[in-house]
């Protein structure tokens, strides 16, 4: 986060966050019990945040979260398996206690777009619509049998007595009587896609699974106890929304406010915008007020065409980045910087390979400047699991940058973006932190670079030396 310091005031620390998992960790329902042991090893190289998988059950324990079937429901009851994937409930309590008590947040990743799994099949009516354009019907209105009935029988009336039914849903996504997958549109008293969603597709409301109907005010209500519910359940400090062009923005706008009343202030919120117009991201923040921040995904495709160009300018390393346009009014809705996520890792779906030599700039570029609030990734620092597995990145050093960036990342900065294949930075220090650094890489086999910004005393940090 930015520093600005004025009349001798205190510079606050630089905090970094942690995404705590990729797609491919094993599905032994220990992952919880792996952070916790991890937490104050990451706290001392210079984690502040851990954005935590979907930890509300879903429709198999193998699944990743995004597959949510019940939102109350953390690996407590007996309900396709017990654990989630990640753990059963009393070890992520754990986990988020020790993470508080080392003086590390919790961010929760809600799937509010989507529930699956369903424990029954309902009757509605719906027409088919065109994949590509899903404000066409392409059928007449007819009967299916959606798998849209939730009735959470492991559960019960525990927390919440809400059950879903059709009329809670928009879409789905395959009609159990005849055995066809189709996109349907669910028919009912002025239902219909959100008019508040992204326009690829015509309407993108529509993702996956039982596509949840915000306008219903049972669902409405059901969604905002939740996140009170959450709150009291394990002590988060932030929220990322998962699949947010997908789903009502009036109705986030809406939980947004809930939040900040009704639970409390204070809260970093940060959404899933995965878009390729920088416009409208900008737009999407400004509507929602600079309470709420955006992943710059602008800039991980920046790295990846950089990265995998011969020769490639890397003066353009922030063109039409969101981190470059759009600086927030509030430091912690700053845009979050990254190099790759859950999404961006080889072998799933937005996949933006990032060539191995280039990781470590990449990292250099989100942790050791001004702008930004960046988020390291658990496969860069880990390793990537599953059939196709990947070494930790920057031959293990993205914790020593985590580090650098904690101590050393502060004050004025430098740009030295005078050389197509070789730039550079100083930041100079504060009067409380007042050493610094100065920082230069070359995406060429060898090139020099003299920055003279009256550093007095400061760390080199040669982003070519991790490759």
């Amino acid at each position: 986060m930015i520093n600005q310091t004025s009349n001798g005031d205190v510079t606050p620390e630089n905090y970094t966050m942690m995404q705590a998992f990729e797609w491919y960790v094993p599905a032994d329902q220990k992952h919880w019990q792996r952070l916790r042991g991890a937490v104050l090893g990451l706290k001392a190289t210079g984690i502040d945040n851990l954005w935590i998988p979907p930890g509300c059950k879903g429709s198999s324990q193998q699944g990743n979260g995004y597959d949510v079937y019940d939102l109350y429901d953390l690996g407590e009851f007996d309900q396709k398996g017990i654990a989630t994937k990640w753990g059963r409930k009393e070890d992520l309590v754990q986990l988020v206690h020790t993470a508080k008590e080392a003086g590390v947040g919790i961010y929760w990743d809600a799937v509010l777009n989507q529930k699956a799994g369903a424990d029954r099949v309902e009757r509605c009516h719906a027409v088919e619509v065109d994949l590509n354009d899903r404000t066409r019907a392409i059928t007449d209105a007819y009967e299916i049998d959606g798998w849209l009935g939730f009735d959470f029988p492991g559960r019960g009336e525990a927390y919440s007595s809400q059950k879903y039914h059709w009329y809670h849903f928009t879409g789905t996504d395959y009609n159990n009587a005849n055995g066809r997958t189709a996109i349907y549109r669910i028919l009912g008293d002025g239902k219909n896609w959100s008019n508040f969603v992204d326009k690829e597709k015509g309407n993108y409301d529509y993702l996956m699974f039982a596509d949840v109907d915000y306008t219903h005010p049972e669902v409405e209500a059901d969604v905002k106890a939740w996140t009170a519910w959450l709150y009291g359940q394990v002590s988060i400090q932030g929220i990322r929304f998962d699949a947010i062009k997908h789903y009502s923005e009036e109705f986030l706008q809406s939980l947004v406010e809930h939040l900040e009343t009704s639970v409390g202030p204070g809260w970093f919120l940060v959404g899933e915008l995965w878009q390729d117009s920088l416009e409208a991201m900008k737009t999407y923040i400004r509507r929602m007020q600079h309470k709420f921040s955006l992943f710059d995904a602008p800039l991980v495709y920046n790295f990846s065409q950089l990265s995998n160009t011969e020769n490639a300018d890397l003066t353009k390393v922030f063109d039409g980045t969101l981190v470059q346009s759009e600086p927030a009014l509030k430091a912690k809705m700053q845009p979050v910087t990254l190099v790759m996520n859950h999404d961006t890792q080889p072998y799933q779906a937005l996949s933006a390979d990032i060539q191995p030599f280039f990781k470590p700039l990449a990292y250099a570029l989100i942790l050791l400047r001004a702008e930004g609030y960046p988020c390291v990734f658990y496969g860069d620092v880990y390793g990537i699991k599953g059939d196709h597995p990947y070494p930790p990145s920057c031959g293990g050093k993205v914790p020593d940058m985590c580090l650098a960036r904690k101590l050393y990342a502060y004050g004025e900065q430098c740009d030295h973006f005078d050389h197509p294949q070789c730039i550079g930075w100083t930041r100079l220090g504060t009067w409380n932190r007042p050493f610094g650094l100065a920082c230069v890489m070359s995406n060429a086999k060898q090139n020099e670079k003299l920055m003279t910004d009256g550093v007095a005393s400061a760390v080199l940090v040669e982003a070519l030396l991790y490759g």
